[in-house]
Order: C-alpha cells, then structure tokens, then sequence
C-alpha cells in the first residue's frame, strides 16, 4: 500500500490548513477531532495566539472545541511556514479577494504556494481551497510548485475541492456538507477523495481542477443570479404598490419548479459579491463576456442606492432630509446572525449616508468595529464602535435602518421608539403596532 494511503487511513497523515479563517478554522478542528494531527499555519499573530490559548475567534466554532483538540496536542498554530515540509498533507485556504477594480487578487495564492514550493518535499499532497476562476490551480498554483524540481502526479499530488462554508449555518457543516474534488490526475484525484472522506463519505469526483473551480462559481453565481432577480422584482413591486415578501411565500407554496430567494440591501460575504466577477475577467481570456452575469452583480451592487432612496423618502415624508440627520444602523454583518462582516452591504449604505452629510452611528452585537470609507464613495477612512441600542438613542434618530436582520433585536420595541424604520430585511413582518413607520424594501409605502 501506498505511504500516504495508509497514513490517511490510519490517521497518521500530518495535516496543515494554511489560512485560519472561516475556512481553514472549522476544516482544522474537524481533521483534529477525528484523530489526525493538525497543524494550522496563519501570518495573523493574534488568530495563532488565541488557537494557543485554546480560544475561538470564529462563531461558527466553540471555544470548548478547540480547547480540547489543542489539549490533546492534536492541534496546534504558528506563523513558521518551515512546517510545511514536515506535512503529509496541505490545504490551501487563504483569501481570493478582488481589486478596487473587480479584478482577481490571487496575491495570497500566489504566496502560500511560493511558501510551499520552497520547501516541498515528495509524496505530498496539495489540496487548493480557496475559491477562484477556472484555471487558477493548473494556470498559477502548479507552475509555482514545480519551481521545486519536483513534478506534480509524479513526485506530488495536487488537486482543488472548494469550500462549501455557511457561517452561521449549524446544520450544514464541514462535517456533513458533500465535497467535489479535481485532481491533476486520476491518481491526484483519488487521494484527495481519500482524504476529504474521512470528514464525510459523500465526495463527488470530477474530470479536472477546473471543473471543480467553475463548481464553486456556478453555486454562488446562481444565488448572485437569483438574488438578482428579486432585487429587481422588489423594486418595481413597491412601484406597482405590491408588496413582494407576500409573494415570495405564495410562489414558495409549489412543491417544484420554484426555489424562494429573498430581497435584500445587497449581497455580502466572500464569495457571491466576489465570485461573479472572478468568472467575468477570466472569461474575457476566450473573447466572451456573460453579460447576464454581470448584469445580475451590477443589480446587487446597486441595493445601496436604492436603500439610500428608502432613507430618503422616509425622511421626506417625517419633513426631513439627509444632511445633518441622526441615522442609527442595525446589523453590518454580511447576512442575520453572523460576525463576519466581509464585504457587507452595510459598508456601502453607510458610505452614502455619511457622503450626504448624515450623521451615523450603528449597533450589531457581532461586530464591534466597523471601517468604512477610503474609497470613491467615502474618502476618509473612518472606524465605528457599536452603540448600545437604548430608548433614548433610538428616539434621539432621525432614522433607524435595519440592514443586517439580527433576530437578537426585539423589533417591536425598536419600532415603538423610533421615529421612523426602513428595513431592508423584511425584520419587521411580525410588529403589530406603529407599522405607518416602517419602510419596508420591496413593499408598498405606508400611507400618510
């Protein structure tokens, strides 16, 4: 049998996660828990501090959880990436953001490998993670490894199976999420199979890396599409005076052909604001440009301005206006209930308001800071605290904008209090009382 067969089969196979974040962490402690030894490698030194300490900096793992892991001396974190050749096994799971421009930044791949091609030793195995454009780990990741000496499918194996992390998602898991996988060659194929089914039986192999890479995009292209067209039907519900959260749950009563996706301020996270535009650079590579995909991105992008509209008219309608008003924002978390705050649309909505003139402060009990600015539509870069939400500030606002729809948030009270809501999450679908003060994205004015 083969070395690395029987150490992934008996445990044994050392495994590192470059990049500790929402990625690497959950897939870290999940390989610990089953027995294997893990070692996380991350250039953040408070993130391998706190692992050190046995502490979480991640909500979607509990601290308890690692703390036991890292006392069993399964797991442990550092900053020297000399631990790379003593791996059996290493997944790459760094960021793939993209410019001010919307082009890709693969800096951060680019680095791990480099990092890994240095001291690349035969037999390993190198499994890519991040998300990115078809292409990327034959294009750019294998290139730079073969800087070594060594030949991938011959001296080392390399493949690309995509993360499918939700956070704050506690029922789909790194533990029970079905994985897909493409490997430079049938036999790289094979061994990541091996290894990904220890965390679930359930992988499904495909021809190539690039088809695993064009996998991830097409999953969250379809959200950034579906999205798309409800932003869409949202908007020009509230102008025929329908209000598009009521049929969103009728459509949602066909048992086929129908799938329910809900309007929004935007799109957050890393991945479906991100992933559209990865697949519209690199497709100009072959002279095509998918239209309707960017098409869709550019409605998603523009849900703060029509948020910003939202404000407005609601000031209007109190005889406000925007500049010099008190405007209190619930939740700059990308989505409800989570402290990832990447790329939140609540950037963008604050961004606009403080351009006007408006005065902002915002709470979200998952996010304590929040920068914003430094860009076109902000030029000074400016850092908030989260404020408490009390009786008093919330009657001292011009405005209250529910962005992130936190269900911690007790929206009977807050609506009770302040002066006027818009809410751009539907938060507010079950208050009762004081609803001619709710402004509700993609729903019909309250009458005045």
């Amino acid at each position: 049998m083969v070395d690395l067969e029987r150490k992934i089969e008996s445990k044994e196979a050392r495994i590192c996660l470059m990049g500790l974040g929402y990625v690497g962490l959950p897939l870290a402690i999940q390989f610990a828990r089953l027995g294997f030894p893990v070692t996380g490698l991350d250039v953040n030194q408070e993130r391998v501090a706190a692992i050190g300490r046995g502490e979480s900096y991640i909500q979607d793992i509990d601290t308890p959880d690692v703390a036991q892991v890292v006392d069993q001396g399964l797991f442990h974190a550092t900053t020297d990436p000399d631990v790379l050749s003593k791996m059996d096994i290493i997944f790459i799971c760094v960021p793939t953001p993209f410019t001010k421009t919307k082009t890709p930044d693969l800096s951060y791949v680019v680095a791990a490998s480099e990092e890994i091609a240095s001291r690349l030793t035969q037999g390993q195995l190198i499994i890519l993670q991040s998300t990115t454009y078809p292409g990327t780990t034959q294009e750019d990741v294998l290139p730079i490894l073969e800087t070594s000496g060594l030949k991938a499918g011959r001296d080392f194996h390399l493949a690309f199976s995509p993360e499918r992390v939700n956070p704050g998602d506690s029922e789909y898991t790194v533990a029970n999420t079905p994985k897909v996988v493409g490997g430079l060659s049938p036999r790289c194929a094979d061994l990541a199979q091996l290894v990904l089914e220890q965390l679930m039986p359930e992988v499904h192999i495909v021809s190539s890396p690039r088809a695993a890479e064009m996998t991830k995009l097409l999953e969250n292209i379809f959200r950034s599409v579906n999205i798309a067209l409800i932003n869409e039907l949202a908007k020009l519900s509230e102008r025929m005076n329908i209000d598009i959260w009521e049929v969103i749950e009728a459509a949602a009563t066909k048992p086929f052909g129908f799938m329910p996706f809900y309007p929004g301020p935007g799109v957050g996270g890393h991945c479906v604001p991100v992933d559209p535009y990865y697949l519209f650079w690199k497709s100009r590579e072959y002279d095509f440009y998918p239209r309707f995909i960017e098409l869709a991105a550019e409605l998603n992008q523009g849900m703060p301005y029509h948020v910003m509209s939202k404000i407005a008219e609601a000031l209007n309608a109190a005889g406000k206006t925007l500049r010099q008003a008190k405007v209190l924002v619930l939740g700059v978390s990308f989505k409800p209930d989570v402290d990832d705050a990447r790329n939140s649309p609540a950037q963008r909505v604050i961004e606009l308001l403080l351009s006007t003139g408006a005065r902002v402060s915002y709470n979200d009990p998952h996010i304590p800071e929040f920068t914003v600015g430094k860009d076109v539509f902000y030029h000074d870069e400016q850092t908030l605290t989260s404020v408490p939400v009390t009786e008093q500030l919330l009657e001292n606002q011009a405005c209250v904008v529910i962005v992130a729809g936190h269900k911690s948030y007790d929206y009977n009270w807050i609506v009770a209090h302040a002066p006027v809501v818009v809410d751009t999450m539907n938060a507010t679908r079950t208050v009762k009382a004081n609803r001619e003060k709710i402004y509700r994205v993609g729903a019909p004015s309250p009458p005045q």
